[in-house]
């Protein structure tokens, strides 16, 4: 990835806005996690071998709002590895370098911290920063992918304050994802497809959800090739379908490429819990063996019997843990006692339908041709010319809007419906994409009023190093503004920045304390 572009003012913006949202996000939930007792929750809280000095209690009281539900795991496999089956539903990218962090850099606090808070102390910083660096990313890729940098602009900025936000804080892997998703996403869209597939492919080892990104590479070579021989002719043309074993051969290494960490970490998986000669020597400490016998965890070559999934054709234990640990699969989380999870995520599915919808509506043939059909320029009609070649309904979103949607029937249905918030959120630049083309469209205090970049001309929608945000006057953050004067919002601005806002406080003061969130 190119240096952080610091002559350009949106730019400079978006880092200052999200380092200040980042501090802000970690003094909330210290003061939360201080003032609001913790709920008695059943969720993984394993033992702390060792015991804890001054400093380590004061990083569990500034910072351990961070390391509740999921985290606890994270932190777990960072400190002992997979000891218990039920870990592995938790990649390993990131765990390895919250211990490689606490191991080298952290380093000379092992005298005042233990390991255990030093991981800790290694999240936080390490998702502080991936998520400064997302918020950057994803401006780039939506300058490039929106051609209009002002919503690119606005919709970093929505990034920002995410309604996921208490988990790209946290020691969640979310904020790790997101950087790898929006960084391979926007090299792609720069034709660096080699940069691309490896970030691709470390994402794919920090989420399962990973591997879906390998539809963004064979979509890209496809278009490409498509686009080649719908403009060549003749001999030319045979030239470009000579190029076509390349083309499979080269998807097919890329998408290998993004497959392999999960194959690896599936192999790896087979390889410590259904080999009974592997790893005989580790010896579980017994805090550890004692938490196994109490909560029923199945321990690695430890518990007799191989569990079922071994003997399967295709031994695969991020399915086995899913179904049987958690009951996810399709319509299972369909039951009235959900009706509250399904609330939560009803503003994301809302929102996520309706940009699908919109996208549709506004570009019906290109969705029928999956963006691949050349429209002829003798043909051309009125209202085709009509159509937007900038913003949320340029034809280059047309990929994104389908991995989204995919993303969110895939939560509906087959998922337990309240993670749809972390999980488009992370993975997907729609969301913020769609609010930012809402809020540019629709709310009159960000209407533009300069003659010189009006929506006639949306090729001139650049900002001036003199005068970096013509659009709103003043040299400003665009959601600051419309938050100073919240009264002469419009309802649907004071609906989507009321999602992200109350979203960003609930998630806090709830997750923080053990309370069930998204």
């Amino acid at each position: 990835m190119q240096v952080v572009n610091g002559g350009d003012p949106y730019c400079r913006e978006v880092i200052r806005f999200a380092v200040l949202c980042r501090a802000v996000t970690l003094v909330l939930q210290a003061l939360f996690n201080l003032l609001i007792p913790d709920h008695a929750a059943d969720a993984f809280s394993p033992p702390r071998l060792s015991e804890p000095g001054l400093c380590d209690w004061l990083v569990e009281w500034l910072l351990g709002g961070l390391s509740r539900w999921d985290a606890a795991h994270f932190l777990f496999i960072a400190e002992h590895g997979y000891v218990y089956e039920h870990n592995c539903a938790f990649f390993p990218l990131f765990p390895l370098s919250l211990r490689a962090a606490a191991g080298t850099v952290l380093w000379p606090l092992q005298g005042v911290l233990c390991f255990r808070s030093r991981l800790l102390l290694s999240a936080v910083l390490f998702n502080a920063i991936f998520s400064v660096l997302a918020s950057w990313v994803l401006y780039e890729l939506g300058c490039v992918v929106l051609q209009c940098r002002r919503q690119a602009f606005l919709s970093a900025i929505l990034f920002c304050i995410t309604p996921a936000s208490v988990f790209m804080a946290a020691a969640y892997s979310e904020s790790m994802f997101a950087l790898l998703a929006f960084g391979a996403m926007w090299q792609l869209e720069k034709r660096r497809l080699w940069t691309s597939t490896l970030l691709f492919s470390l994402a794919s080892g920090v989420r399962s959800n990973g591997v879906i990104n390998a539809g963004f590479l064979i979509y890209a070579q496809t278009k490409h090739f498509a686009s080649q021989l719908q403009t060549r002719t003749g001999v030319a043309r045979l030239l470009v379908l000579g190029q076509l074993p390349t083309l499979v051969v080269s998807v097919a290494l890329m998408c290998t490429s993004i497959f392999l960490p999960f194959a690896l970490f599936q192999f790896y998986a087979y390889f410590w819990f259904c080999s009974s000669n592997v790893g005989s020597e580790y010896v579980v400490p017994r805090p550890l063996l004692q938490l196994a016998v109490d909560m029923g965890y199945r321990l690695a070559f430890l518990n007799g019997a191989k569990p079922s999934w071994c003997s399967w054709d295709y031994p695969m234990v991020y399915a086995y843990i899913q179904d049987t640990y958690w009951n996810v699969g399709f319509l299972r989380y369909y039951e009235a006692k959900q009706i509250p999870n399904f609330l939560l995520a009803a503003p994301t599915i809302m929102l996520g339908s309706w940009a699908a919808w919109c996208y549709v509506a506004s570009n019906p043939w290109h969705c029928l041709t999956l963006g691949l059909a050349r429209r002829e320029t003798g043909r051309a009609t009125a209202e085709f010319s009509a159509k937007p070649t900038v913003g949320f309904c340029s034809p280059g979103v047309f990929v994104y809007i389908v991995h989204s949607t995919a993303l969110l029937i895939l939560g509906t249905f087959c998922m337990h419906v309240q993670v749809l918030t972390r999980f488009l959120g992370s993975s997907s630049p729609v969301l913020y994409w769609f609010s930012a083309h809402l809020l540019h469209t629709h709310e009159p205090l960000l209407q533009n009023r300069d003659p010189s970049t009006s929506h006639a001309a949306p090729h001139l929608d650049e900002p001036s190093l003199g005068r970096p945000f013509p659009a709103w006057n003043r040299n400003e953050n665009p959601v600051l503004r419309l938050l100073k004067n919240w009264r002469q919002t419009t309802v649907l601005t004071q609906w989507i920045l009321g999602y992200a806002l109350s979203y960003w406080l609930l998630g806090l003061a709830l997750h923080c304390n053990f309370f069930p969130w998204t």
